[in-house]
């Protein structure tokens, strides 16, 4: 591993169109958890200027209707804050064409007198844990997130009446010794009203990028980027289309750790491509948490309608304590990773998944509901017990 280097993660905010999309696609999924936590759902939304198109498969109660999902995804756009005249909540032509779950697909994956639940497609999920921030995620990442979310919740507070819900960041940090020391670029573009100038919304966005960088960090004042094509006003679905599940290293790692084949919103828990993706970073938090390792990539693999994980792979990237064989034996006893084991045990069918649609799946806190059950370290006891 090299130790001196330059490293950058974007991302984006929850008025990017594929995030807009992300949203709509997790509100559905939620709707259906809610009403039937058995519930089977896998659908994905396309918006363009003041167009939402809603497509996909689902099993569960009749009670939810085209028009229930409509209004979930008016509901998801007047939330994020979309009332502009090329896209708006209450005006947006929305078109669903969600359909019944195919029963070859479901005979697989659904259990039986002689089968256990099979996983709802074949596939390959990665989990990761670093001891870069106090979340034990990349420090890139974690940082473009929290500028944007801030900014964000200064828009909904009426604080920042010149920003509009689209935007993006991006930070480079220098490592040296294999640590990030300070950052050497920050990009932000944000979305804002016709009023602003470019000087204006740097000056707006500067404190932002300040309060969340740790001191001594900031950029040159020649790298720091506001809005570098100059004018943005005409953003969002708008500006360009959007798609279900088009952002996946922003939800994962930022580029620092391997992403498996499949996206996360829209996907009820049955699917492993997001089920098992938080059940890996679950176990790679807890690896580090630990005291295991200072850096943990964990990969799964399953095959569609097949119970048991295919392979389970431990890279300690050089920094382990414990020998990487004994530990992925530790982590096979310490949870059951079936599809029925990581639902059961993390809890996962339940509405908790439209939040999860923006700022990253993963460093968030655990909720009093069971959101972000997967970034909790109740693991480490158990697994110290195991390796002991």
């Amino acid at each position: 591993m090299r130790s001196s280097y330059l490293f950058t993660s974007e991302s984006v905010s929850e008025g990017h169109p594929d995030k807009v999309c992300d949203r709509i696609s997790d509100a559905v999924v939620d709707a259906y958890l809610a009403a039937e936590p058995q519930a089977r759902v896998a659908v994905e939304t396309l918006c363009t200027t003041n167009r939402i198109v809603i497509a996909g498969e689902v099993r569960g109660p009749a009670s939810i209707t085209s028009e229930t999902i409509e209004t979930l995804a008016r509901n998801a756009v007047k939330a994020i804050g979309y009332e502009q005249e090329g896209f708006h909540w209450k005006t947006a032509d929305v078109s669903c064409y969600v359909h019944s779950q195919s029963s070859d697909i479901a005979q697989g994956v659904d259990s039986g007198a002689d089968k256990d639940e099979g996983a709802g497609d074949q596939g390959i999920m990665f989990g990761y844990a670093c001891r870069e921030t106090d979340v034990l995620m990349p420090a890139p990442l974690y940082y473009s997130h929290r500028i944007l979310q801030d900014m964000a919740a200064a828009r909904h507070s009426g604080k920042e009446k010149g920003l509009l819900p689209d935007a993006k960041s991006q930070v480079t940090l220098q490592y040296e010794n294999g640590k990030p020391v300070r950052a050497t670029s920050v990009v932000v573009s944000t979305q804002h009203t016709e009023n602003l100038s470019q000087a204006d919304v740097r000056e707006i966005v500067r404190p932002y990028v300040l309060a969340v960088l740790p001191e001594g960090w900031m950029c040159p004042e020649s790298e720091f980027y506001v809005n570098p094509t100059g004018r943005f006003v005409i953003g969002g679905p708008d500006g360009d289309s959007g798609l279900t599940g088009r952002k996946i290293i922003v939800d994962t790692y930022g580029g620092a750790a391997p992403h498996g084949g499949g996206a996360f919103s829209g996907k009820d828990p049955s699917k492993v491509d997001r089920s098992a993706a938080y059940a890996a970073r679950y176990l790679a938090k807890n690896v580090v948490a630990a005291g295991f390792a200072d850096r943990c990539t964990i990969q799964l693999a399953y095959a569609i309608g097949v119970a048991k994980p295919l392979s389970l792979y431990v890279d300690l990237h050089g920094t382990g304590q414990v020998d990487e064989a004994r530990l992925e034996r530790a982590l096979a006893e310490v949870m059951n990773l079936t599809p029925r084991g990581i639902r059961q045990h993390l809890q996962l069918n339940r509405p908790i998944y439209e939040r999860t649609a923006a700022y990253g799946h993963f460093g968030r806190q655990p909720d009093a509901d069971g959101g972000f059950s997967w970034e909790k370290t109740d693991l480490v006891d158990k697994l110290k017990s195991a390796l002991a």
